[in-house]
């Protein structure tokens, strides 16, 4: 079995197969005890900035700005090198790594960019 990063609403019920379960909100979610979470960790400093999640404000017509915008976030953010060490760490464990989010959309949130980001950012890696 192919292991990978996957997204998935922290409002879903935590399964065994989602292993690695990382939030990548700024905010704690609304209505989700920590116990319910079930997280093995929470990076809130990999979030986006509360600037851009303003402007963003979940509109699908932003998406594809607001994933550039994010892109360089990340690349400026001293804390996202050690969080892509730790992805790796945990795929090349054989892991599932799971995004957790609250967004309500599934397509349009920042997991989604997170994950494509980190796709990209774990293979430079591995160069």
């Amino acid at each position: 079995m192919a292991y990978a990063i996957k997204t998935k609403r922290i409002y879903e019920e935590p399964d065994e197969a989602d292993g690695y379960r990382v939030l990548v909100d700024r905010m704690w979610p609304r209505g989700v005890s920590k116990e319910r979470a079930a997280l093995d960790d929470w990076a809130k400093q990999i979030a986006p900035s509360k600037e851009l999640c303003e402007w963003f404000g979940h509109k699908a017509e932003r998406y594809l700005d607001f994933q550039g915008k994010y892109n360089d976030e990340l690349d400026e953010n001293s804390n996202a090198p050690a969080f892509v060490k730790k992805i790796d760490e945990e795929l090349k464990a054989g892991r599932q790594v799971t995004l957790l989010y609250a967004a309500k959309s599934k397509m349009y949130n920042n997991a989604i960019a997170l994950e494509e980001w980190l796709n990209y950012a774990v293979e430079d890696l591995d160069r």
